[in-house]
């Protein structure tokens, strides 16, 4: 699962990003098609020799790579706009602007290209291109609110009043109310307040933590948050959750204000980092990532397996209940390491251990019990860096001792992470291991850019091989 709904969490970045470089790349495609196409037969239609030998072929490619930076880079918006005025703004604009520079590259770097009659007809043809990408990508944009992939799950926290006065207004299909903590409803009937407010509601001393899980939220929104909303946010803001204050006071100037479906002025509490460009960037990198290292360490996989069969027959995998994003559960997938006979799922594994395999030490060490969690990576349940999913035992011992352990799921846990590069790899044998575990995962969460990311595996690397354990 790609976890789409995760990319669009805050804003539509990630979509645009997404459309751009498909947009970039057909350019170049479709003048492929159209050299190949306007003086060769379709038999020829495989034959690059043509193109690489045309008058286009490295005007085409000036074109692709000038327009994705025009179109995404100098734009940057955050919000996806279907109408056609953003057609002729954004990408009709950006067409002529690409043609201009990839025409004044070429003269400035001499490169030979004759100005013929025919260019004025790619322009054309690009026209029409990105004019038929315009109408498909409004059209998949709705579906996948419709079908509710993109949707952001709000739970809304405020006085019966301001409730009712969100609720009443029109919002976006992306946004769904799945329910409520009403801060003063010791003031009213239950029964009366379910017949209006046709979602579950809850009070401040309700769980929040099972309110999050169960609702799948993605932001919380406290509504003209004030003092007595203090209580509730202490409470919040220990969980992985973008939480919003929406301001109903609409006697502000809107003007340079960021405002939430064109209403109220906003401003966020909490927010986390992997959403829109962000996140499509790090799921890009971590899918790819995966399939080389998956293809590359095959061999030793496959030997492993074949150890492990040989020592100790089936099962040949491991697999537990751990904590992903927002709390959510997933099965984990590693090499089975220990005996099955003295199989216990929530004991963790120490070094000198007596329940490990004699192949299971070797590939402990070398952390090749691991690989096949690059197969959650594809699935989209775990990331290559991140901070390292635990049972769930421990995630539930551990957050009621530390206020800001369950602040480490706001992104997807990874392969390895910062604070296992910083020495903190392995088992976690008293509370004062994981708090400093824990510290560490926080600043990455609140740090994170990709170049962090490749910066860790790098390090994760030079460990592995450095790593003198039994």
């Amino acid at each position: 699962m790609f976890k789409l709904e995760k990319v669009f969490q805050n804003d539509d970045s990630g979509y645009i990003l997404y459309i751009n470089i498909i947009k970039s790349l057909s350019l170049y495609f479709f003048t492929y098609l159209f050299v190949i196409l306007n003086k060769n037969s379709i038999y020829d239609l495989f034959n690059f020799e043509i193109f690489k030998e045309s008058n286009y072929y490295i005007f085409s490619f000036f074109i692709s790579i000038i327009y994705f930076i025009c179109s995404f880079f100098l734009k940057n918006r955050t919000d996806y706009q279907k109408n056609f005025l953003s057609f002729l703004r954004e990408d009709f604009v950006n067409l002529i602007t690409s043609y201009v520079i990839a025409l004044f590259l070429i003269f400035i770097f001499k490169i030979n290209f004759i100005l013929e009659l025919s260019l004025f007809n790619i322009f054309i043809f690009h026209i029409i291109i990105l004019g038929i990408f315009k109408l498909y990508f409004n059209h998949l944009y709705q579906k996948l609110i419709d079908q509710n992939i993109i949707q952001k799950n709000v739970m809304l926290v405020g006085t019966y009043e301001e409730i009712k006065k969100i609720i009443n207004d029109q919002f976006d299909k992306i946004l769904i109310f799945k329910c409520c903590m009403i801060t003063n409803i010791e003031k009213f009937n239950l029964k009366l307040l379910r017949s209006e407010i046709k979602f579950p509601i809850f009070k401040e001393t309700d769980d929040i933590r099972s309110i999050l899980e169960y609702h799948s939220l993605g932001q919380i929104w406290i509504i003209n948050g004030d003092e007595n909303k203090k209580r509730i946010l202490s409470k919040i803001f220990r969980y992985s959750v973008d939480t919003l204050n929406i301001k109903l006071n609409k006697s502000f100037n809107i003007k340079g204000k960021k405002l939430l479906a064109n209403k109220y002025d906003y401003e966020f509490y909490e927010k986390s980092r992997f959403y829109g460009v962000n996140l499509f960037m790090k799921m890009i990198f971590d899918k790819i990532l995966s399939i080389i290292f998956l293809f590359l360490a095959s061999p030793i996989l496959l030997i492993s397996i074949i150890g492990i069969y040989i020592e100790d027959g089936f099962p040949l995998l491991f697999t537990q209940n751990r904590t992903g994003w927002d709390g959510r559960r997933f099965k984990i997938y590693k090499l089975r390491s220990l005996k099955k006979s003295s199989f216990d799922k929530t004991m963790q594994v120490t070094k000198e251990d007596k329940r490990l395999l004699k192949v299971g030490k070797i590939i402990r060490r070398y952390s090749i019990d691991e690989v096949p969690q690059f197969f959650n990576v594809l699935n989209g349940d775990m990331s290559i860096v991140g901070p390292r999913p635990h049972m769930v035992e421990h995630d539930i011992y551990y957050s009621s001792l530390f206020s800001d352990f369950l602040k480490r799921h706001k992104c997807n846990p990874g392969l390895t992470g910062w604070a296992q590069v910083n020495g903190l790899r392995g088992a976690t044998p008293s509370p004062e291991i994981m708090e400093r575990r824990m510290e560490f995962d926080l600043w990455y969460l609140n740090n994170w850019t990709i170049f962090l990311d490749i910066y860790i595996i790098f390090k994760t690397f030079y460990a592995l091989i450095k790593y003198k354990g039994d």
